[in-house]
């Protein structure tokens, strides 16, 4: 345990130098940095687990949170801007990552086209996100910038990690969603009801706003545990963050040396836009038609003792486009979260 926290504590202070403002040569050297409040956080979403191989098939998310006071203003003003228009301007809570989602139709090993089933494509972005947590309400907002198309590296990932578990090789990534750059905009707030041991129901309510996606959202999460923090398991998806530590002012039960829940939810989207789906705003390609209404159910179990984070979510998907024959991507996948705080 204690290796492990010294390795993470290693990374966490690059990091967060990396982001401080730096000094002059001329200056005194800054002192230790302090690490209290910062957190790395990686979430891997995958259906193979799920006993499939298609539709969203595989995400990955890396990064961490720092109490905002310790980062540059390079980095925390663009998310912060809109937060401070929502709220009252408290926010104290930033986080930096990168990511990748991959989406591939149901059978990889075809080389042609398949119009009648879901393109292939793939997301690769860098993101910030700001949040500002008082009275047991939570306010994100997640900025990300990124490509789709061949640049987002989704044959390259899919094809060595296939070669590694010995799966098929995808064969059609020359048929995926054209190239160009994408936005996305995303604010969700959260909403906390009850003890932090006992039973606790957090409905949320959010949006989307890019080139990648344009969407209205809603739902609700029902967890039971004890020493509960945060707002519920974390994730990849837009607003999701990875702020669990940096909300410990928030959090009674964070002064407790352990805490689990058990949790159920549901969230439905009215869709808009969809780039996996939709196709490129800006260029033709491969796209299938999408339905307007999409929702996950979720169940779960999240645990932490003492620094390190793990949490566990199934989240069945109902379908998101239509086929001539019906079945148009309705999927099962998990959301697996390691989380190392300080």
């Amino acid at each position: 345990m204690r290796l492990h926290q010294t390795a993470a504590r290693r990374f966490a202070a690059l990091l967060l130098c990396g982001l401080t403002t730096s000094t002059s040569a001329a200056e005194t050297p800054a002192e230790a940095v302090n690490l209290r409040g910062s957190e790395i956080q990686i979430f891997i979403e995958n259906d193979s687990f799920g006993s499939s191989d298609q539709y969203y098939t595989n995400g990955i998310k890396i990064g961490g949170g720092v109490p905002a006071e310790k980062v540059g203003k390079l980095f925390t003003r663009p998310p912060n801007a809109l937060l401070d228009a929502i709220t009252d301007g408290a926010s104290n809570n930033f986080g930096l990552f990168f990511g990748q989602n991959m989406y591939t139709p149901r059978n990889i090993t075809v080389s042609a086209p398949q119009p009648n089933d879901r393109p292939w494509a793939a997301w690769l972005y860098v993101g910030a996100v700001a949040q500002s947590v008082k009275n047991d309400h939570l306010h994100t907002v997640e900025f990300n910038l990124g490509v789709v198309g061949p640049p987002a590296l989704g044959r390259q990932v899919q094809t060595a990690w296939h070669k590694i578990v010995d799966a098929p090789e995808p064969q059609g990534w020359d048929n995926q969603v054209r190239t160009e750059p994408g936005v996305l905009l995303t604010y969700l707030h959260k909403r906390r009801y009850g003890e932090i041991s006992g039973v606790q129901l957090v409905p949320h309510i959010g949006a989307s706003l890019g080139t990648i996606a344009t969407f209205a959202r809603g739902g609700a999460l029902l967890r039971a545990g004890q020493n509960m923090t945060g707002f519920g398991p974390d994730g990849i998806e837009p607003g999701g963050a990875m702020l669990k530590n940096t909300r410990r002012q928030q959090d009674a039960g964070r002064g407790q040396p352990y805490e689990w829940f058990v949790f159920a939810g549901a969230d439905g989207r009215l869709m808009g836009h969809n780039t996996s789906l939709d196709g490129s705003l800006f260029r033709s390609g491969p796209s299938v038609a999408t339905r307007d209404y999409v929702y996950d159910l979720l169940t779960g179990v999240s645990m932490r003792i003492e620094t390190l984070r793990v949490s566990v979510t199934r989240i069945k998907r109902s379908e998101e486009f239509y086929t001539p024959l019906g079945g148009g991507g309705k999927q099962k996948f998990y959301s697996f979260n390691i989380g190392i705080e300080f």
